[in-house]
């Protein structure tokens, strides 16, 4: 686990009226949360009101984000009232297209990798290459390591490390068409977009591309440096490339953003069918001219960095997390491929088992971008017995389904940027009164709670960082629902110890089990942990794997040793009682909810 380190300031690029910033949920560790008296330090922020429970507790840090914003703000983009950071970005682009395609290239071209880093299938890479190309200068390539937005983006050690070795490997294959990848450091993230430019000016470069990221602060930061850029005298070009189709592109026939999964699924599915273009692979870059090294030699000698401070991993976990996620695109291909030759097939009937490898486990490919999610889908497609993306084998349209939720939950962060400043996509789940109990916490953390199933998934997230889809559903449930915790508190904690952290999707997912969110399960449906262990875990043999107290019980008390008389065995080994009993739980999590809502019953 990374030291505790003082938050800094964060970046914002506002809107009109200036009150918003990323969200990136920031709260408390389970070993920071508090005082030895359980309670959080009182910080020195201005911001900071010890009457919201998020400043009390630790949940959001004032250091990075101002006070929350209100439901009534949330309406105003719900109302189209307010200009969403996509639609800025978006205008930003229309209103300099004619100036920017004006601009003479310069002595090189630019490509800033983000989280795109492959080679293959890379739109902003692609067109950048072609655009040396056909000048014929050098493509240069560079990436900025930013400590401080690793902190306020809650990006996990693991997925630190997992990028740098990921540069190492892209370094290498850039390095074979002579093309440098130049990295470099930028302690505050505020400097980080003048430096950007003040590099394009050192190299005389008059091009620069990257992919678009869809996180406020982010949207913000292009649509601000196609801006600034151009009047530097470069052309700054963010392009899609994240998502298989844009956000924006798919409506309701009233015109309106889907706000539920299925019908948002079957519109995707209907609008590549009929622009099949958009699963094509980009073109990889060519080599530079012959004279490249000798031009830019200094650019060639630059090293990839060790990890911040503030996300070094102990050398046992780098050593492990080398182990368990090897890096780079060709490893991200070559587990997809493994994937579907021999198990794809069987995905619809395995995908919910946690015992199974029955996944292709390239998440973490997706969201750092060694594999884009359109070439994912293009290889599935092209394994089927059909082109269709529903249709033919079940595995495979079950597959291909589960990789659209990426792209629906950027659709909703795009169209909803509130969720990214802290705020549940149903905004009025605000007024649910949470519960704050630094213990409970912790024994969610630390796979203590009596819960073998609970225990087992998040066992699994602290040693692997990776929790299989069905069990992080399971825990997020039983935080919000079981425990009543504030479900900021679990998204967070996700963020900070997955290797696969992705925004999106982790808000999408967190919502989704904690009945706040876009298309969530009512809040009156709560997953009773037993059943949801005997379900997809009838044998036991996940928990017996990620809980080695209980790996002697035998038969179906595996699943509850303490009510199925194994309780001396289990307390034997160590292994604790339930926390919470869930019947009670259930009760009053659906009085909460409904108070929260004004809905109490007479």
């Amino acid at each position: 686990m990374a030291p505790k380190r003082k938050a800094p300031a964060s970046i914002c690029y506002t809107d009109s009226a200036g009150q918003e910033s990323n969200k990136r949920s920031a709260l408390s560790k389970p070993d920071s949360a508090a005082n030895t008296n359980g309670t959080r330090q009182r910080s020195s922020s201005p911001q900071f009101d010890h009457s919201r429970p998020e400043d009390r507790t630790g949940i959001v840090l004032r250091e990075f984000y101002p006070p929350e914003m209100s439901n009534e703000r949330c309406a105003m983009y719900n109302n189209n009232e307010i200009p969403r950071p996509i639609e800025v970005l978006h205008a930003a682009i229309a209103e300099t297209k004619a100036e920017r395609e004006k601009v003479e290239v310069g002595d090189c071209v630019v490509h800033w990798f983000k989280r795109d880093l492959r080679t293959f299938d890379n739109q902003g890479l692609s067109m950048a290459a072609r655009k040396a190309k056909d000048a014929g200068v050098p493509l240069v390539c560079m990436f900025l390591v930013s400590p401080q937005d690793y902190q306020a983006h809650l990006t996990s050690p693991a997925r630190v490390d997992f990028d740098l070795r990921t540069l190492a490997v892209l370094k290498e294959d850039l390095g074979a068409l002579d093309i440098p990848l130049y990295v470099e450091t930028v302690e505050k993230r505020k400097a980080l977009p003048s430096r950007i430019v003040e590099l394009c000016k050192e190299w005389g470069a008059k091009h620069i591309y990257c992919n678009i990221e869809y996180e406020v602060d982010e949207l913000r930061r292009e649509a601000w440096l196609t801006k600034r850029c151009l009047e530097k005298g470069v052309s700054f070009t963010a392009v899609h490339d994240d998502v298989v189709v844009h956000p924006g592109d798919l409506s309701t026939g009233a015109g309106k953003q889907y706000a539920v999964y299925s019908p948002w699924y079957r519109a995707w599915v209907t609008h590549i069918h009929a622009h099949p273009e958009l699963l094509d692979a980009c073109d990889q870059p060519e080599k530079n001219p012959s004279s490249t090294r000798k031009r830019l030699k200094e650019l060639f000698s630059i090293e990839i960095p060790a990890a911040p401070e503030n996300k070094k991993l102990t050398p046992d976990e780098k050593k492990r997390f080398e182990h368990l996620w090897p890096a780079g695109e060709h490893e991200a291909v070559e587990r997809l491929e493994k994937f579907l030759k021999n198990r794809i097939s069987k995905y619809k009937d395995t995908r919910n088992l946690p015992g199974e490898d029955g996944t292709a486990k390239v998440s973490v490919h997706h969201s750092a971008g060694t594999l884009a999610a359109r070439t994912s889908v293009r290889m599935a497609r092209d394994v089927n017995s059909i082109k269709k993306l529903d249709g033919g084998n079940p595995g495979v349209q079950s597959w291909i389904s589960e990789v659209a939720w990426r792209d629906f939950y950027k659709h909703v962060l795009c169209h909803w940027p509130y969720i990214c400043m802290s705020k549940p996509f149903k905004y009025e789940y605000t007024n649910i009164s949470w519960e704050y109990n630094p213990d409970h916490f912790t024994r969610w953390c630390t796979g203590t709670t009596g819960f073998p199933i609970v225990d087992a998934a998040m066992r699994q997230c602290n040693q692997t960082g990776y929790v299989h889809n069905r069990c992080r559903m399971i825990v997020a449930s039983f935080l919000a629902k079981d425990l009543l915790l504030d479900w900021r508190m679990g998204e967070r904690y996700f963020m900070e110890h997955l290797v696969d952290g992705d925004f999106a999707s982790n808000n999408g997912g967190w919502g989704f089990s904690s009945s706040t969110g876009v298309d969530p399960q009512p809040y009156f449906r709560i997953f009773n942990p037993l059943l949801q262990s005997e379900k997809f875990d009838a044998s036991g043999e996940y928990i017996r794997k990620w809980v080695p107290e209980l790996a002697g019980v035998k038969g179906n008390a595996i699943h509850d040793p303490y009510g199925r008389g194994a309780g001396t065995q289990a307390e034997k080994q160590g292994y604790p009682r339930p926390v919470v009993d869930h019947k009670q739980c259930r009760e009053r999590a659906l009085a909460r909810y409904k108070a929260g809502l004004g809905r109490e019953t007479a």
